[in-house]
């Protein structure tokens, strides 16, 4: 079992032993899975304590759907939604903005968020890698397939694997080129963004091949839709639940070390009987 080791707010995070919940908190009115529950102050900050005290490791705050077909949303608005919520949390827990805005990004991290998660993996605004160089900020880069508006009309590649792990080691190469230090760096091969259900079972099932220089893996499989598909519960979201807990603890086991989530108490759970598994000699 190698050694894997975040480095977040200029604090160094070893996630070998024991891996990282990142609790999701959508404050949108449109998001696939909870939008509406949570686009008012108080009920996002009731759920993102409540993901606190379950155990998140990370909260992941996002003012912008990303669901398929989502029309994007001006960045005045998304700080307006975003920003007093972070404020609020940042003494309490590590915040993570979800957003592929500079603007965005920069107003986040002055109101206390530590990490950017940037679904465009550092491609939709060019100002995104000199802020974060600037700023020394953690970084999740993810793979997506055209824009979420069109990331679902026909997702096609050669070698899915191939493909995905090219581009994390580009946009690694890039990131150093901008001065960012190597080890605030993270991947997530986007499931479900721009992926039918065959690219993203082979990407989960050969996650080890995506690893760039020990960079930390990111995996969000929560909820997707894809996972109605494999059950056969097409419907409700909550059909979902016992599938993604079941990858939690797969994916695991197969090389994951931050598992993006929206229940956080089950999930939690399904970590920690991987890493009792993973720990055994």
């Amino acid at each position: 079992m190698g050694v894997t080791r975040w480095k977040i707010a200029g604090e160094v995070f070893d996630l070998s032993a024991r891996g990282w919940i990142m609790g999701v908190l959508n404050v949108t009115p449109d998001s696939f899975s909870d939008g509406g529950r949570f686009f008012q102050t108080p009920q996002a900050l009731a759920q993102a304590r409540k993901m606190i005290a379950n155990g998140a490791n990370i909260l992941d705050i996002g003012g912008e759907s990303t669901r398929p077909g989502a029309e994007p949303v001006d960045p005045g608005e998304e700080i307006r939604r975003v920003i007093p919520i972070i404020k609020e949390l940042a003494g309490e827990a590590l915040i993570s903005i979800d957003t592929s805005k500079a603007e965005v990004a920069a107003a986040a991290l002055d109101a206390g968020a530590r990490i950017v998660n940037d679904v465009t993996g550092g491609r939709g605004d060019d100002a995104m890698w000199p802020l974060l160089a600037e700023r020394a900020a953690a970084c999740i880069i993810m793979h997506m397939q055209g824009t979420p508006r069109t990331m679902q009309w026909a997702p096609s590649y050669h070698d899915v694997i191939v493909e995905v792990g090219d581009f994390f080691r580009q946009q690694f190469a890039r990131a150093l080129k901008f001065g960012l230090d190597p080890m605030t760096l993270a991947f997530d091969p986007g499931i479900g963004f721009g992926k039918t259900l065959e690219h993203n079972l082979s990407l989960l099932k050969h996650l080890p091949r995506l690893r760039v220089e020990d960079r930390p893996l990111v995996v969000g499989v929560s909820r997707k839709a894809f996972l109605g598909k494999i059950s056969g519960h097409n419907g409700s979201m909550h059909n979902r639940l016992l599938p993604t807990v079941a990858f939690t603890s797969l994916l695991r086991m197969n090389g994951a070390d931050v598992l993006r989530v929206h229940d956080v108490e089950e999930n939690v759970e399904a970590l920690r009987v991987a890493d009792a598994l993973r720990s055994v000699p």
